[in-house]
């Protein structure tokens, strides 16, 4: 099971090879759409990949609840225990 940080550090990684942005970038507080200006279809994307490195499901329905990296974050963790 990966801590928080190895979370972080893993979507950051997905992020970056999605979107460009720099790993840097992708904190807790930050808003997928607000701040980081990830769109609905690189969400998805995001979403995939992440539940491909982390082995969990991320049911569509959950998807719109993940307004924050630190959302993310904290539904992966949940999604391992």
């Amino acid at each position: 099971m990966a801590s928080n940080e190895e979370i972080l550090a893993g979507l950051a990684e997905i992020v970056n090879s999605e979107t460009g942005l720099d790993e840097a970038d992708v904190q807790l507080d930050k808003s997928f759409t607000e701040d980081l200006d990830i769109d609905s279809i690189s969400m998805m994307t995001i979403v995939v990949e992440a539940e491909e490195k982390f082995d969990v499901k991320i049911p569509d329905e959950e998807v719109k609840n993940l307004k924050t990296v630190g959302d993310a974050v904290s539904f992966i963790a949940g999604a391992q225990a």
